[in-house]
């Protein structure tokens, strides 16, 4: 009978401290919810259909609550005539680490980087995480969707979050995307070991570094705002082949819906 008291205090404690071990990483802050975007299914489910899809990120939790009463959210649609010409600085990369792990979280794949790549702008240094992909693009330029983009997720030193987008659209295949694909996890919760260098990261950049700039969130919960968006002008190529693939893993499309620009100006 102790044996059996014993075991009830065990399973109560467990179950008791689960909550709170979540409780404690939400207390870190939103940014982990970028940089670990793997975390994310074990917080409030949400989705892009069915009754958690994006109409419903911010009734589903109140730490969503952001998606629903956020003024400065993303995605945008960039429409270039619009946008202020502002001589924009070039944004320097510093891509020097590789990558080992490729992930299947559910929402998106999501390819984590070793410490140690950056980008500098605004005379700060914000060392890249993770980058993960969705499809359709989630951004528009000129009213247009791209059948995949990438986001390119930075964080510095005091916890703010820059995200390098980047456009694909349909043409020849994509040689360094396809390191990737190659490797790419099949099921939901699924790690892939993935030998990707420096180099390759880098290859995924276009020739030209021209970009658009606006003020944002996170484009999924809990929709942090905040965020500097940076969107390349030029986009790069992608096969049909290479996204049916990935749409075919997602099993449908993994992309938030256009946001109001509201009082915010696109930056050229």
């Amino acid at each position: 009978m102790k044996k059996i008291n014993k075991l009830i205090l065990k399973t109560s404690l467990a179950i008791a401290i689960i909550p709170a071990i979540f409780t404690a990483c939400a207390s870190k802050g939103d940014t982990q919810e970028a940089v670990k975007v793997t975390k994310s299914t074990k917080a409030a489910h949400w989705g892009y259909t069915g009754h958690a899809d994006p109409s419903h990120w911010g009734e589903i939790s109140e730490k969503y609550k952001m998606c629903s009463e956020g003024k400065n959210q993303s995605p945008v649609d960039i429409t270039v005539k619009d946008s202020q010409h502002t001589n924009l600085p070039a944004i320097l990369f510093a891509y020097n680490t590789l990558s080992n792990t490729i992930i299947n979280n559910g929402h998106t794949i999501q390819v984590n980087i070793n410490d140690g790549s950056t980008i500098t702008i605004d005379d700060t240094e914000f060392s890249l995480k993770q980058f993960h992909f969705h499809s359709p693009s989630e951004n528009e330029i000129n009213d247009k969707h791209f059948p995949l983009e990438a986001h390119f997720v930075h964080v510095d030193s005091a916890g703010d979050i820059a995200v390098v987008a980047l456009m694909f659209q349909e043409g020849e295949e994509n040689a360094a995307l396809k390191k990737i694909w190659d490797k790419l996890p099949l099921a939901e919760g699924e790690k892939t070991t993935l030998n990707l260098q420096p180099s390759d990261v880098t290859a995924l950049l276009p020739q030209k570094r021209a970009y658009y700039r606006f003020d944002g969130s996170l484009t999924t919960p809990p929709c942090t705002e905040g965020v500097r968006w940076f969107v390349m002008k030029q986009a790069v190529t992608i096969s049909k082949a290479q996204v049916e693939a990935f749409t075919h893993l997602m099993h449908h499309a993994n992309n938030r819906p256009i946001q109001k620009l509201n009082a915010r100006k696109i930056l050229d």
